[in-house]
């Protein structure tokens, strides 16, 4: 009885304190019983598991066959199946090397480890060096080239936006002016522009002799694009500092650098930690514009899949495929953010 009275009390305290909670509790209870049923009817009770062909499919519910049979190709793209072991190999690796620069809380330590892993991981995913086969990136794809262009994007934009961010409200006007154009440059055009003219007529420009890789040029427009974001986000934290701090860590005889390193940036920095994985989990889903350029990325592949005229009819089974293994990357980055909050205010 104790905890049906503590459900009860919950219950009334959350979901139904007002006229406004208990009207919002009931609509959404409805359309939850109005939407679910039919939902769970179609992906679970009248889907089908088994099977090697849309033959054996029932045409009422949903066929994961469909996924299973395209499930090596939405995860790895044209990448040879007998070289795939290489992506194994740099995922673990780079687990090892995450977990190698938490337990050692050193900036240069950190800086080392990624140019080293930088180097092993474009090694062991293009080759054509110690005695590895060369992978084209052309044959790169699905969810592999998905993380790809988002770690890239990421760990390359959020050093960028933080000096955009110092340089926009640094002393000197040429560099003040320089971030200043380049931030709204960038935030004022769509990627999708950016990368169709990173694609299509920065080569025109290029001399016949430089040829400049596809996914390295949507790897650098990327790149730039969600820095410009970071910068605008990072320097809301700068602002929301007190002047004092900077005059006290001035006082105290700390460079410039110092300051921002010790005093000014640790403290900006986490007051915009939503804010900076937000523009992650926005730059996570903006990968799949590299469709455009010829790039098969996660969505890209399903896609793809779904007008195989064996397969005619099976869109709605990769799209909720594809909604769920997105859901899955975006929400486990709000976790993330919100376990960096808990620990910071502790």
């Amino acid at each position: 009885m104790y905890y049906v009275a503590v459900s009860l009390r919950w219950l009334k305290d959350n979901l139904f304190s007002n006229a406004v909670n208990t009207l919002t509790t009931l609509s959404l209870t409805a359309f939850l019983l109005w939407s679910l049923p039919p939902l769970i009817d179609w992906m679970i009770i009248n889907a089908s598991f088994v099977g090697s062909s849309n033959n054996d499919c029932n045409n009422e519910g949903a066929c994961w066959v469909f996924i299973r049979e395209f499930f090596p190709r939405l995860m790895f793209g044209s990448y040879p199946e007998s070289e795939r072991w290489r992506i194994y190999s740099t995922g673990i690796i780079a687990i090892l090397f995450i977990f190698t620069a938490r337990q050692y809380h050193r900036t240069a330590f950190s800086v080392i480890l990624f140019g080293l892993f930088s180097i092993i991981a474009v090694t062991l995913l293009y080759g054509g060096f110690l005695g590895l086969s060369r992978v084209d990136t052309h044959q790169w794809g699905g969810l592999f080239l998905t993380i790809v262009i988002a770690t890239v994007g990421i760990v390359g934009a959020f050093p960028l936006g933080i000096l955009l961010a110092l340089g926009r409200q640094s002393h000197l006007p040429v560099i003040r002016a320089f971030c200043h154009v380049f931030i709204e440059l960038w935030r004022g055009v769509p990627l999708i522009t950016v990368l169709f003219m990173a694609s299509v007529m920065l080569p025109l420009f290029l001399p016949d002799n430089i040829d400049i890789n596809k996914l390295l040029r949507a790897l650098l427009c990327i790149m730039l694009f969600a820095s410009a974001y970071l910068a605008e986000v990072i320097r809301g934290g700068l602002q929301s500092l007190p002047s004092g701090q900077q005059e006290a860590a001035s006082a105290l005889g700390l460079t410039y650098w110092q300051q921002m390193r010790y005093i000014i940036l640790p403290q900006a920095l986490q007051r915009v930690i939503p804010g900076i994985v937000n523009t992650f989990i926005g730059l996570f889903k903006d990968t799949t514009l590299v469709l455009i350029i010829g790039l098969f990325d996660f969505l890209g592949i399903v896609q793809s899949a779904a007008t195989n005229p064996e397969w005619l009819g099976r869109a709605n089974e990769g799209y909720a495929f594809a909604a769920l293994i997105f859901w899955i990357f975006c929400f486990s980055m709000s976790r993330y953010s919100l376990h960096l909050e808990r620990k910071q205010d502790q």
